[in-house]
């Protein structure tokens, strides 16, 4: 059931339990996560984190975000599409980053990938809107059941397909879904959770 989900925090108020008590945590759960994200530099950074993320934990990704954003030139990905060999060798020897050859790489492909994406459509927002689940496809209630049952969705999927198709990288279905979470194309705060109303608002006002 959602409640036993939710966490109460030191201020009295009912999160998601992953918000946990770390500061970091807790500012992007409240103020980030699920909040609609028209920017195409942010949405670019976020694709680009959540390929980082694989296989470690989303704290530690925060935790570097600014290491990130500086050795990935704010994630301007104009910039970023640019960048060469020496850029690779640059970032593999950057100890505040993620030292994967294969993400550092596929970062920089997905650069080249999105400069085509948005002259095709005209921003990056717009062509994941195409994306954004019908209501009723959504559950009448978010629980951690759901989100345990659903890593990924039938439209998850369908992007990632297309990503793919377009020569994006690390950007399978499980990782999409993550993405369309922070981005504001769903919002998957539990039932019961202190932003959920916000969060769900700022949505409504986007569509």
């Amino acid at each position: 059931m959602t409640d036993t989900a939710l966490l109460t925090g030191a201020d009295g108020k009912d999160r998601c339990w992953w918000a946990g008590s770390d500061p970091d945590y807790l500012r992007y759960h409240d103020e980030e996560w699920g909040r609609p994200c028209r920017d195409d530099i942010r949405l670019y950074e976020k694709i680009c984190l959540e390929g980082f993320q694989a296989g470690l934990s989303w704290l530690t990704i925060l935790r570097k975000r600014e290491n990130f954003r500086r050795a990935f030139a704010g994630f301007t990905f104009e910039k970023v599409a640019r960048f060469t060999d020496q850029d690779v060798e640059r970032l593999l020897r950057d100890e505040g980053i993620i030292r994967h050859r294969g993400k550092i790489e596929a970062a920089i492909n997905n650069a080249q990938r999105t400069c085509d994406l948005v002259d095709e459509c005209g921003s990056l927002y717009a062509y994941f809107e195409r994306f954004r689940p019908r209501p009723e496809n959504r559950p009448v209630r978010v629980t951690l059941d759901f989100l345990k049952n659903n890593p990924q969705t039938p439209e998850s999927a369908a992007l990632s397909k297309d990503l793919k198709k377009r020569g994006f990288q690390f950007v399978g279905p499980t990782t999409m879904y993550a993405h369309m979470q922070a981005m504001g194309l769903v919002n998957d705060h539990l039932h019961g959770c202190c932003v959920r109303k916000a969060v769900e608002d700022a949505q409504k006002n986007t569509v």
